[in-house]
């Protein structure tokens, strides 16, 4: 196995490792982000219930229960958006994964000359070169989402 082909397969397993911690976070965040989500469902319908039910209550304690539930719903704005954030690294993540696959078929395609390779081969390769573009195609549409949503919120 000459030397670059093991550099190429270490960097390959490197780069499938970083992808999965990274998927693993993402998936840990966005469950957390889930368990949040619960618990300021609940503490608004609590605050709902007592701004009903207490009409007789303080201006002021209305005032800061409405306060309070105000900042909770920025809150939960706040997850959402972070929510929408992590799904679409969750896509880019698949797309990169998807990428890395179709790279080593054509890299194998490409390594035989030629002169050897058969009709069905050459239409294997080109398809695989097609499906690569349209992976980072998509890949770049991501990107262009972020850069567009990371724009409006400033």
């Amino acid at each position: 196995f000459p030397t670059w082909k093991r550099t190429l397969a270490r960097r390959t397993r490197e780069s499938q490792m970083k992808r999965f911690c990274r998927a693993q976070a993402i998936q840990r965040r966005l469950e957390e982000i889930e368990v949040t989500f619960r618990e300021l469902e609940q503490q608004g319908t609590k605050l709902e219930k007592l701004l009903r039910d207490e009409n007789d209550s303080l201006a002021d304690q209305q005032t800061q229960w409405t306060n309070q539930l105000l900042y909770l719903v920025q809150k939960k704005n706040n997850l959402m958006t972070e929510e929408s954030d992590l799904m679409i690294a969750v896509q880019e993540l698949k797309l990169e994964e998807q990428q890395c696959q179709l790279d080593e078929k054509l890299r194998s395609y490409m390594n035989k000359e030629d002169a050897l390779k058969t009709p069905e081969e050459e239409k294997a390769e080109q398809e695989i070169l097609k499906q690569l573009v349209e992976v980072v195609n998509k890949r770049n549409i991501l990107i262009q989402l972020q850069e567009e949503k990371r724009l409006s919120e400033l």
